[in-house]
């Protein structure tokens, strides 16, 4: 019929525009480049009967709930602008200074927003340009030589469109009980074999190479906008390391949570309750951020917008991540989608 017609087309425009990036793009920065075999599984998915489109990321806005590591949101909003002899009008808005646009709201990292050094830095001494690494073995010298430099390689630009095959793991539902994930709880690797195991049509499937992780954990019930009570950046749950080394291992291109932070960050009511799984690399707050940025070549997804997939238990669909090419950039806003039906 007309309407699988229509979807047809669009996967192969689809397809060929993709093709045609992934032969022009910087591939020696791309840890995990998806293929045919990727685009045809997104395909495939948005080919079946009564799929829906889902919106995975959140309205962005001066008062959703903010990074305290990115500065102020603060949008201005300009005068209708008239020009003098002609009939139009413009309208424009601007950010404020100092605000970093790529890491508020619903955002994905660039592999250069990590770096790392082999001991640890005694907050005093200056650190060796030649001593700081990144992945694939690039140096600060490589990837930024100046304290005001762009990133020169692993920025933002270098990110590929990511279009396949999403995969929900809703360790919420399969491994909680149905209850949210606390304040500093990590998801282990259990917790994601569980939600695998208890999942329809993943029990089967698995999870494949290529495949973006999308984990509801119920923690964005306390994502506000406007954000007044305050609590969905001060902490958070987030997977363990354990958990980011067995999905490194399926191979994923991307993992993303409805969380800020990918990482389980403490609670600020109960800071010396948190302690790293054992096996947690030390000296690091944010071990997750390190290995899939700097030592395996996976990108991390922060403020997912969840809730609607998991209501609707859409386990598989067809997902479109399109960052900026915004050159130098540690990161990108993005506007992430799935197509998918219910399983």
């Amino acid at each position: 019929n007309m309407k699988t017609s229509k979807k047809i087309l669009f996967t192969l425009v689809l397809i060929t525009s993709i093709s045609a990036f992934a032969e022009q793009g910087p591939k020696k920065q791309i840890k995990h480049t998806l293929g045919n075999e990727n685009w045809a599984r997104c395909a495939q998915e948005m080919l079946l009967k009564e799929t829906n489109i889902y919106e995975l990321s959140y309205i962005r806005s001066g008062s959703m709930p903010l990074s305290p590591f990115a500065g102020k949101f603060e949008p201005k909003y300009l005068p209708s602008s008239p020009t003098p002899n002609e009939v139009q009008l413009g309208n424009m808005d601007v950010l404020n200074e100092d605000v970093n646009n790529a890491n508020q709201g619903t955002q994905m990292d660039a592999f250069g927003h990590f770096a790392y050094i082999e001991e640890p830095w005694d907050g005093k001494t200056d650190l060796k340009l030649e001593d700081i690494k990144y992945l694939g073995g690039l140096t600060q010298k490589d990837v930024k030589p100046t304290p005001n430099s762009p990133l020169l390689f692993l920025g933002a630009e270098t990110i590929p469109p990511i279009v396949t095959s999403g995969i929900l793991l809703d360790v919420k539902k399969y491994s909680n009980s149905n209850k949210n994930f606390k304040a500093g709880e990590f998801i282990t690797e259990d917790h994601l074999k569980n939600a695998i195991k208890n999942s329809p049509i993943l029990r089967e499937r698995g999870i494949l190479a290529g495949d973006v992780i999308m984990i509801y954990t119920g923690w964005s019930d306390y994502y506000q906008d406007p954000d007044i009570d305050k609590i969905y950046y001060s902490t958070a749950p987030g997977i363990s390391y354990g958990a980011a080394k067995y999905l490194a291992s399926k191979k994923v291109i991307g993992v993303g949570l409805d969380t800020c932070c990918v990482d389980a960050r403490p609670d600020p009511n109960n800071p010396s309750k948190f302690k790293q799984p054992p096996g947690t690399p030390p000296n690091q707050s944010f071990p997750v951020h390190d290995y899939f940025l700097t030592k395996v070549g996976i990108y991390t997804l922060e403020n997912l917008n969840l809730k609607r997939l998991a209501s609707d238990s859409v386990y598989v669909s067809c997902t479109m991540i399109l960052p900026l090419r915004s050159k130098g950039s540690a990161g990108s806003p993005i506007r992430p989608i799935a197509i998918g039906s219910s399983n």
